[in-house]
């Protein structure tokens, strides 16, 4: 099969498109033919082991620190596509599902076929997506998701997405108006028109306003990018309200993160999303009941993978860069 596999870490040339096995499903596995995966920080991060906080130390001893190891030197964790084969002890799924699924550290999709445990977050896919569609969902839908329960969103709250025009942000401020929020969306000038037409009630154009500055208030600050100053977000915060950092920038922050929540009534939220199966069928549902929607930027075929991550690194991308695999 084909997939595009990195020997090195380095820029986005270290990617190549070589013929690889195929893997082959253990028991309690299920193979799928890849559709479609996403291109985001994360791979980018990965394939130049660049980590921006304090996990990196760990995420290299387990990736490789010389050069990634030979089981993750395909890229790759949300994607759509259909089963093709099913071990004997998986009971959800048969042959022939369409779903969409996140395979986690496991990497892998940046192929025409992957593997996955069946414990995984697999979901049969919404009726009303295409597969690029769908596979943007368990990144950005699932920690979206995710945050906005930890930071205990209600209705008539006013929260504020910082960021908000990426692969979270944009699942985030449907997500919060679904919850029944009040949003103000924050980014560059060239998105706001989308934030507006996913459904924030206020844009910030970060490039001639800082939010943290303009006297307003809110029940909840979500920073998906984690570039916003901590000190006056907090001043930013109504009494009782969440600080949510989807990125904290070191041990630093997450020190003044932890004291906050100790000695003020304002708290600080920060840890790795939990990705559920339970959680994709619930998007899943929104999904089919028109709640919310995917918005996508840019489809790479899977041989212009490097040119995905150049664009994506540039950070200006619009929702969600996607890898289409054609299987006709």
């Amino acid at each position: 099969m084909k997939a595009i596999v990195y020997t090195k870490y380095g820029p986005p040339d270290v990617l190549e498109l070589k013929e690889v096995e195929k893997p082959t499903p253990k028991d309690d596995e299920v193979l799928i033919k890849v559709h479609a995966v996403t291109v985001n920080t994360g791979d980018c991060e990965m394939r130049r082991i660049k980590i921006p906080n304090l996990i990196w130390f760990i995420v290299r001893i387990y990736f490789g620190l010389i050069k990634p190891r030979k089981k993750i030197q395909i890229l790759g964790a949300y994607l759509a596509g259909r089963i093709e084969e099913v071990g004997k002890d998986v009971k959800r799924f048969k042959k022939g599902d369409q779903v969409f699924a996140a395979n986690g550290p496991r990497f892998g999709a940046y192929a025409e076929y992957t593997s996955l445990p069946s414990t995984c977050a697999i979901a049969i896919k919404p009726a009303n997506m295409t597969y690029e569609e769908a596979a943007t969902v368990p990144l950005g839908g699932l920690n979206a998701l995710h945050y906005l329960r930890k930071g205990n969103i209600q209705k008539g709250q006013h929260i504020l997405i910082n960021g908000s025009g990426g692969s979270f942000g944009t699942f985030a401020v449907q997500l919060a108006k679904y919850f029944g929020a009040k949003v103000t969306a924050v980014d560059s000038t060239r998105k706001l028109d989308m934030l507006r037409s996913i459904g924030a009630d206020h844009v910030i154009d970060y490039t001639k306003e800082d939010f943290t500055k303009n006297g307003e208030t809110y029940d909840i600050i979500f920073d998906v990018v984690g570039k916003s100053s901590f000190s006056r977000s907090l001043r930013s915060l109504k009494q009782n309200g969440r600080y949510i950092l989807a990125n904290p920038k070191g041990l630093l922050e997450i020190v003044r993160a932890l004291w906050t929540s100790v000695i003020s009534n304002k708290k600080v939220i920060f840890e790795f999303a939990n990705e559920k199966t339970e959680d994709l069928i619930f998007l899943k549902e929104l999904i089919e009941a028109g709640k919310i929607k995917s918005v996508i930027d840019r489809h790479y075929p899977l041989e212009q993978t490097a040119e995905a991550h150049r664009y994506v690194e540039k950070g200006h991308k619009k929702g969600n860069v996607v890898i289409t695999l054609d299987h006709i």
